[in-house]
């Protein structure tokens, strides 16, 4: 039975993995669901992605098979272009990590330099809440606002042609979080990557369609 890594992404709950969970367990995969500190395990400090590719090393062992969805991809990335050799394989779920130089990230980027009253604005927190794609950003505590910046702005430094591990990229045609033009850059930058995009699938397929996730990630593993 295979072991699976699976980094989440910025949610205070993966409770909306249960199913998936469930589905890859009764086929033969042993899933391990990685608690990040200051989103589904406590932490007061303000991380960097540094800290986060560091706390992954530990707690991933070497020649692993790992998921990232969204900021856990970004997370996994970083690692990646340190340690190249880390994992065995690599799954990129909906992954944050590629830099673009939009008008939403200079809005998350203008709020988050102008202090928390403007925050506490119902109408701004709105906005930022509808940039980040962040379900619980409401509730995330001043110190995980400021990381959150932080796993932002580390995107300008992310070297995705450092990354050599061979990489299966599943991707939701309909996600407006990483739109599919991310994907494309991912899969064309990290050479020998396969891409493969799923129809009506957003953002957060664990929660829209688990059983077809389960079915995706369970025919990467058998592949392997």
């Amino acid at each position: 039975m295979k072991n699976l890594y699976i980094i989440h992404g910025w949610t205070y709950t993966v409770e909306p993995w249960r199913t998936t969970f469930e589905i890859l367990a009764k086929n033969g995969l042993k899933p391990k669901m990685l608690r990040v500190p200051g989103l589904t395990e406590e932490s007061s400090k303000v991380w960097t992605i540094d800290d986060y590719a560091k706390w992954a090393n530990k707690n991933i062992p070497d020649g692993a098979i790992a998921l990232g969805h969204s900021n856990g991809g970004r997370i996994l990335l970083n690692l990646l272009s340190k340690k190249p050799n880390k994992l065995e394989h690599l799954i990129l779920l909906d992954a944050a990590g590629v830099y673009e130089k939009s008008a939403k990230k200079t809005v998350v980027q203008k709020i988050s330099k102008l202090g928390k009253p403007l925050k506490n604005n119902k109408f701004i927190s709105k906005v930022y809440h509808k940039v980040v794609g962040a379900t619980d950003y409401e509730r995330a505590p001043e110190n995980m606002r400021k990381t959150l910046t932080n796993m932002l702005e580390s995107d300008k430094s992310l070297d995705l042609s450092k990354i050599t591990v061979p990489t299966t990229i599943l991707w939701g045609e309909e996600d407006k979080i990483t739109p599919p033009r991310q994907a494309e850059i991912m899969h064309q930058k990290i050479k020998g990557s396969t891409l493969k995009f799923y129809k009506k699938w957003g953002h957060a397929p664990y929660i829209s369609h688990p059983t077809e996730l389960a079915k995706a990630i369970l025919s990467v593993m058998e592949k392997l």
